[in-house]
């Protein structure tokens, strides 16, 4: 008879995460982990996410585009309308890794990520679209509760212009060192709520977040050639999301970076 405990993960994000344990009468065991996608198990984010980037069935979705891909993500067991059992990754959050080598290899596997579905793209209404009515939402958002980006912002259709003209390929939305696990040479980016088709240069920005130049160039080469002023643009977006997310909302630690300095420096660097 197999023994199955469950109970809360200690390391949940957003949603309600639940760690379930398989144990086989030969003492076999098996750690899965179970993520309710109901916007009622939200727990405090449910009052601060944006319910128009909301969508339960998004990452259900997703991990049934990545399951045939081979790439390293976590193995989706099974899933329902609103929930997902999902392989418990053996690893370390990128973020906890020093060495810049390891970050650069993350980029490489991004480079390859973004390929496979440059080439393969998935069709889904539940999947995000990174398209130009996506991107001209933040920029209002942002100025409301920032009127010191009015200036900025009165010329950001340049950035549109500039994310739009990208290759589009399926992107993770919030690929952040929080989201993404290394264990050995396997990376295994998580938490794919914000998953849609956009250009590849989002998940670029993402990642260098946080670090200095010269760390960046060295990361970004990992990833290939990309415009300092297209990877701008996305800093620039990524930036202006953050500050529009909700007027309640706190960054996580892992997030809590001066994003109106870093829109300000962003557009500095397009000229805007």
């Amino acid at each position: 008879m197999i023994e199955i405990s469950r109970r809360p993960y200690a390391y949940r994000t957003s949603h309600r995460l639940d760690e379930l344990e398989f144990v086989q009468p030969d003492g076999t065991q098996l750690k899965l982990l179970l993520k309710d996608l109901r916007r009622s198990e939200l727990g405090p984010a449910r009052r601060v996410k944006p319910r128009l980037v909301h969508n339960p069935r998004r990452e259900v979705e997703a991990y049934r585009v990545l399951a045939d891909a081979n790439l390293g993500t976590p193995i989706c067991h099974n899933s329902g309308k609103h929930w997902l059992l999902l392989e418990k990754v053996q690893g370390v959050e990128l973020w906890q890794v020093g060495e810049l080598a390891t970050w650069v290899d993350v980029a490489r596997w991004l480079a390859a990520f973004h390929d496979h579905f440059a080439s393969k793209p998935p069709s889904s209404v539940a999947l995000l679209d990174y398209d130009a009515p996506f991107f001209r939402l933040w920029p209002e958002r942002a100025r409301r509760r920032h009127p010191e980006l009015r200036r900025v912002l009165s010329r950001y259709d340049r950035v549109i212009k500039l994310l739009i003209s990208q290759r589009r390929t399926l992107i993770h939305g919030e690929f952040y060192a929080s989201n993404i696990l290394v264990a050995g040479s396997r990376i295994a980016p998580v938490d794919w709520e914000m998953a849609g088709m956009g250009p590849g240069v989002l998940d670029l920005a993402a990642l260098l977040s946080g670090w200095g130049d010269s760390e960046r160039t060295a990361i970004a080469a990992g990833y290939g050639d990309v415009s300092s002023e297209v990877l701008s643009a996305a800093q620039l977006h990524l930036a202006l999301q953050w500050l529009g997310w909700s007027a309640d909302w706190t960054p996580p630690p892992e997030h809590a970076r001066d994003w109106l300095v870093e829109a300000l420096a962003a557009a500095e660097r397009l000229g805007l």
